[in-house]
């Protein structure tokens, strides 16, 4: 058995990709580098323990069918397109090392004239414009005998995208957790207008051959053909469920205001793991009696405008003077959570 392994996908599905990911993390043995090489098509990456509706403008996201994915590493929330192009390296312990693997992106960077350099954290940045711009954000996973690092590489990102869905509305939503800081990007295009996802790859995979002083035939992977990775449609199963992507996110606030023609609404929401465990209504309604009802029939109720709106339906049938008032709420709610 070779000692690396080199994997491209032709798949541009974010749950496939990730599941892909996974699935040979945790099947690789110790003693194999592997390089994997993904991209995906319109869609949200957040962290492992990110909290999506802090983070993403879950609403554009959904009218314009960009998908939402979350990854197994931590890290802040990134935005992928066509003009992304993912990188995986693995390696078992004591052999893993972070360096190692972002050496090799910048040398394949400069085997095309691209001379980046690695600064904080986990960000890859250009000289662009008498500035540094960033192109790359990575994450890591360890574990007690082995580690991956990926990240993606902007080549020809809509940049204009990344705004809208990774600035979320102007909601009063308070997460335990701290946001992301998103710095000054730029496209690896803007620089060398030639390069692109496959020129990229071809320039990794030689990278990776010369670090190692080995080659080997790199393996596509799509839905239509896979290699024997055990534990695959378990691992796609849950990365694509809602549960994983939205479900997973960590305890937070949300406080709703609105005011219609009978009254001003206040709701404030506990939620964890996507489920409301606590609500308060609070109005100036001069009938309030359904409204008071509503706090109590949401505690449970997951964290999604259709639960809501199907709660408040219920309400209308067991307050029929209050029904212009709960269907105004329901089509405020359909649109204020997503």
């Amino acid at each position: 058995m070779a000692s690396i392994r080199v994997l491209l996908s032709t798949s541009t599905n974010p749950w496939f990709n990730l599941a892909v990911e996974d699935t040979i993390f945790r099947a690789m043995p110790t003693d194999q580098k592997v390089l994997f090489l993904w991209r995906n098509a319109d869609t949200v990456v957040v962290g492992r323990a990110q909290n999506p509706w802090k983070e993403c403008n879950t609403r554009k996201m959904e009218q314009d069918g960009i998908t939402l994915a979350r990854r197994q590493s931590g890290g802040g929330a990134v935005y992928h397109d066509l003009g992304n192009t993912n990188f995986t390296f693995m390696a078992g312990k004591p052999g893993y090392d972070k360096s190692v693997s972002t050496q090799i992106i910048l040398d394949a960077l400069r085997n095309l004239g691209i001379q980046g350099k690695a600064t904080g954290r986990n960000d890859l940045v250009v000289e662009y414009n008498g500035e540094e711009r960033k192109f790359s954000g990575s994450a890591y996973r360890e574990t007690l005998d082995r580690g991956f690092h990926h990240g993606t590489l902007l080549l020809n990102a809509d940049l204009s995208r990344l705004a809208n869905y990774l600035n979320p509305d102007k909601k009063k939503l308070q997460a335990k957790g701290i946001a992301s800081v998103r710095s000054r990007v730029t496209n690896l295009s803007a620089i060398d207008a030639a390069i692109d996802h496959d020129s990229i790859c071809q320039e990794i995979q030689q990278a990776f051959f010369a670090h190692f002083g080995e080659t080997v035939a790199p393996e596509l992977i799509s839905p239509e053909a896979m290699p024997d990775l055990p534990g695959f449609s378990e691992s796609f199963k849950k990365q694509s469920s809602w549960e994983w992507n939205f479900g997973h996110s960590p305890e937070f606030m949300h406080t709703l205001v609105e005011r219609f023609s009978w009254g001003g609404v206040e709701i404030h929401l506990d939620v964890k793991k996507a489920y409301i465990k606590n609500a308060k209504v609070f109005t100036d309604s001069l009938d309030p009696t359904a409204l008071e009802a509503l706090a109590e029939r949401l505690v449970g109720r997951v964290y999604k405008a259709n639960a809501l709106t199907e709660t408040l339906a219920e309400l209308a049938l067991q307050y029929p003077t209050n029904s212009n008032e709960l269907d105004d709420m329901q089509n405020w709610l359909a649109n204020a959570i997503s």
